[in-house]
């Protein structure tokens, strides 16, 4: 593909595209069927109140190719917010095309503008060694901490 990648916020018309991307997202990488109108709900959410984040949506001549979430989470050792990127998605035609690196480059820069923004962190399946080797390229390290859980409301 040789068009251009843009990247712009996302707003509530997008939410079909950002469902669809959510959902193939979990049944591709943790083999997990997602309640549709659970993530729906819990996407408009995010348009509802700012403080939750803001998606990303990356666009190739004007058709969606891949977004991002990006939430908060205060440091009281640094003082500041990290910012994690989740829900990453990438359309499969647009794969190994740049589009997450696109994506990626204009949250580091938003964040860098943003005062109070300590970093930049994110999950990834221990399992998805093709993600780790993108992110790894990008300039991000394992940070050394493993991800526990306690859940209360499962989606499933």
């Amino acid at each position: 593909m040789n068009d251009a990648i843009t990247i712009r916020a996302a707003c509530l018309a997008d939410t079909a595209f950002l469902v669809d991307c959510n959902a193939a997202m979990a049944l591709e990488t943790e083999h997990k069927l997602l309640d549709r109108e659970v993530l729906k709900q819990g996407t408009e959410a995010v348009f509802a109140d700012a403080q939750r984040g803001f998606y990303r949506i990356a666009e190739r001549a004007g058709v969606a190719v891949g977004c991002l979430l990006v939430t908060h989470e205060w440091s009281d050792w640094r003082n500041g917010d990290w910012w994690w990127i989740q829900s990453v998605y990438v359309t499969a035609e647009a794969r190994r095309g740049g589009v997450f690196r696109a994506l990626y480059a204009d949250v580091a820069r938003q964040a860098r503008a943003t005062p109070g923004v300590v970093g930049l962190r994110l999950y990834v399946e221990s399992e998805n060694h093709a993600a780790q080797a993108t992110y790894a390229a990008l300039g991000m390290r394992d940070s050394g901490y493993r991800l526990l859980e306690t859940v209360f409301a499962d989606p499933l």
